[in-house]
């Protein structure tokens, strides 16, 4: 009899913890459901896939196309497209180009101990000269067509560095040369040159042929580009209210 009664309650003791639990269970579900529904969202924003040089290039709608020119001063292959194809594009159209020219090629840049720098040109020594006599003429000559004169000039003769400067300087009249040569002689100079090398190296897709050329921070058809220079600056200045005038004859 005892037994039997034991049995009973441990039946109901077994039902009434079930019932607790049943209880429990919905209570919670039901509760944690409407915190979600009520709790904020959080939204992701999808993903942009784009360059580090496309965001760095931009530009406005009507501006200018941003022609950005990867070069080596003592590349022949630089010299030709800087001579036959930049210079006559920008006498032509400079009012569609925003011109960028960043010296330095297939270099390596190495940091001294004392926290100086030195590079490795492909070109040899010369070359990682003649590279840093343009970063710092660029730099010091701001108005466009008197820079890329200057640059015209002194690639088409650069084995002499500081003799091309000189001479580049008193044909096309460029009076603040002495700032250019202190600039070379200081570590300014080589600090130009390491931010070129940085440009460079952040390049995607990276470099493989000089000289490279960027329009709005795209590689695009390197080939025709090289050949065509102004066509293909006319295939996307459309939004330029000059490039019907201008591209006419090009697109």
């Amino acid at each position: 009899m005892v037994s039997q009664t034991r049995k009973r309650i441990l039946i109901l003791l077994s039902v009434v913890v079930i019932l607790f639990l049943l209880v429990r269970y919905v209570f919670f579900n039901g509760s944690l459901e409407a915190s979600i529904s009520s709790a904020p969202q959080l939204v992701i924003p999808q993903q942009q896939h784009e360059s580090h040089d496309s965001q760095t290039y931009r530009r406005a709608p009507g501006a200018p196309v941003i022609v950005t020119v990867f070069y080596e001063a003592l590349c022949p292959d630089s010299k030709h497209f800087i001579t036959k194809q930049l210079i006559p594009a920008f006498k032509e159209a400079s009012i569609l180009m925003d011109t960028r020219l960043v010296p330095y090629g297939k270099a390596s840049t190495m940091t001294n101990p004392d926290g100086t720098f030195r590079f490795d040109c492909q070109h040899g020594q010369v070359e990682c000269e003649a590279n840093t006599y343009h970063a710092c003429t660029i730099e010091a000559v701001q108005e466009p067509q008197a820079r890329l004169d200057m640059i015209a000039c002194m690639i088409r003769d650069n084995r002499l560095p500081k003799d091309a400067l000189h001479k580049c300087a008193k044909q096309h009249n460029i009076d603040n040369v002495d700032l250019i040569q202190k600039c070379f002689d200081s570590s300014h100079g080589s600090e130009l040159l390491k931010l070129n090398g940085d440009l460079t190296h952040a390049l995607r897709p990276s470099i493989t042929f000089i000289p490279t050329i960027t329009l709005d921070g795209y590689q695009g058809k390197q080939a025709l580009i090289l050949k065509n220079l102004l066509a293909e600056i006319c295939k996307i200045a459309g939004d330029n209210e000059k490039a019907d005038e201008i591209c006419g004859q090009h697109s």
